[in-house]
């Protein structure tokens, strides 16, 4: 499980116990599946694991008739242990700066293996969808806290439309580079 996996768990769960229903909706709200890369069929797997590390502690156990649940679901709260954790990878994460991967860097690599037309292609098709990310960014902030989230939340849409600038920029630097032969 992901150190963002954990935080968004644990974070989720500081305020009160919740069922893996409950925080999945809790971070789905706060557009968690577009700025995270968690995958919520691992919020599961993650509420059961920090269970079993004693980071998290089962204050209703789901009955169980024939390997089926029945009536209630398993609900978590955060012990103070998890809450130590939380702080710890909490603080790790602002002071660490990790590299952002991104798929794009991949195929950048190999620029050399494409015609100056596929390249400019490429260039121009991704300049288009980075405008409208941009945009569709812009046209969100704040909309979020009308389903519960945060305000601090519309940070991560801030810094998401950054990074999608500078890549707006680069790509719009090199787009005379390649025409002019200077790349690749």
């Amino acid at each position: 499980m992901s150190t963002s996996t954990r935080i968004l768990i644990l974070g989720t769960l500081l305020d009160e116990p919740m069922n893996g229903y409950q925080v999945r909706r809790r971070l789905e709200v706060m557009g968690a599946d577009s700025w995270a890369n968690v995958a919520f069929g691992s919020i599961y797997h993650g509420l059961a694991k920090m269970a079993d590390e004693g980071l998290l502690e089962i204050v209703t156990e789901p009955e169980s008739t024939g390997g089926r649940t029945k009536g209630a679901k398993a609900v978590y709260r955060i012990t103070e242990p998890g809450r130590l954790e939380f702080q710890r990878q909490l603080l790790t994460s602002w002071h660490e700066v990790k590299p952002i991967v991104d798929p794009f860097q991949v195929a950048l690599s190999f620029m050399d293996r494409l015609s100056k037309e596929e390249l400019l292609d490429g260039l121009h098709s991704r300049i288009q969808q980075l405008r409208m990310n941009i945009t569709m960014i812009e046209h969100i902030f704040g909309a979020k806290q009308r389903y519960g989230a945060p305000q601090h939340v519309d940070e991560n849409l801030r810094l998401t439309a950054a990074m999608y600038a500078a890549q707006l920029d680069w790509a719009e630097k090199a787009i005379p580079r390649v025409e002019a032969d200077e790349l690749p």
